[in-house]
């Protein structure tokens, strides 16, 4: 339900904004959240937009105050306007930790050696005023929030669980699946996330992009087959001949507009990156972007 100002009201306590910044990766815009009343908690400000941070102050009844501002992940199109919003309103910033925070040893050391690439969106500057550990419960006026530590997608990303609700943020949409760039991202942390995130048993998921989603049990189970449909398709290509990522999601990814193409080879090769930390495939010399891989 809208109101006038283009405000909508998913349920009772709950507001929710758009950012102006739909695309191919974004789809229709950032979901903004604003959770209770009176001293209301915004989840995922959004991009560097003073449109957007205008729209969610009008979003505030009058006498209305912003009391915490949380941030799912640290993407240029989710975190970015926090540093604003807390100028404006003095609230605090809380997320897992800063744009490297929540990595492997494994993703760490990629980033170290410097050759794999990614860094795709990221809000490198990102810093919150309080790190929320995993499994930390956050009290406002008449609300809660429990921290998910939920990385994959990206190594300090977080969900919020608000009672049988979850903030989802970019780990489960209903629209499409997340990008998973190493390394920031990491499929083998993702799969790990989805089970966890199953688990806690949620009754509706607020995702970063898209619509709610209505039945969280049957989107997770089916992120993971499609993760594992693509897992055994690349198995299979390289059972014919050796490859590298690019190769192998112009064969895979075969309906993939070709503007997308480019975050489609991302994901393929963070799978290979899990498969070979699984012994499932070798890489062929150093890993790097356009590395070979067989299966072994």
């Amino acid at each position: 339900m809208n109101d006038t100002t283009g405000v909508m009201r998913p349920e009772p306590g709950l507001r929710l904004l758009r950012a102006p910044n739909p695309g191919p990766m974004t789809f229709t815009g950032t979901n903004t959240y604003l959770l209770g009343e009176g001293r209301v908690a915004v989840i995922d400000p959004g991009p560097d937009q003073p449109a957007h941070l205008s729209a969610i102050l009008a979003a505030l009844a009058p006498g209305e105050c912003v009391s915490h501002i949380f941030v799912t992940h640290s993407h240029a199109d989710h975190s970015p306007l926090s540093r604003a919003l807390a100028a404006e309103t003095g609230a605090p910033v809380l997320a897992f930790g800063d744009a490297r925070s929540g990595r492997s040893a494994r993703m760490e050391a990629l980033a170290a050696e410097g050759g794999i690439g990614g860094g795709e969106g990221l809000d490198a500057a990102f810093r919150p005023d309080e790190a929320l550990a995993d499994g930390t419960v956050v009290e406002g006026a008449g609300w809660a929030l429990r921290a998910i530590h939920t990385p994959g997608h990206i190594g300090n990303h977080l969900c919020l669980a608000w009672g049988d609700r979850i903030f989802s943020g970019d780990h489960v949409m209903g629209w499409a699946s997340s990008l998973v760039s190493p390394p920031d991202g990491d499929m083998g942390a993702y799969m790990t996330s989805l089970a966890r995130l199953a688990a806690e048993g949620a009754t509706r998921l607020y995702p970063g992009h898209g619509d709610p989603v209505a039945r969280p049990a049957e989107r997770i189970v089916a992120l993971t087959v499609h993760r594992r449909e693509r897992e055994a398709q690349i198995l299979a290509a390289l059972r014919e001949a050796p490859s590298d990522a690019a190769g192998l999601a112009a064969r895979i990814y075969i309906e993939t507009p070709p503007a997308l193409l480019a975050a489609a080879t991302r994901n393929v090769l963070a799978h290979l990156v899990d498969l070979e930390d699984r012994n499932l495939v070798a890489c062929e010399g150093p890993l790097h972007p356009d590395a070979v891989f067989r299966q072994i």
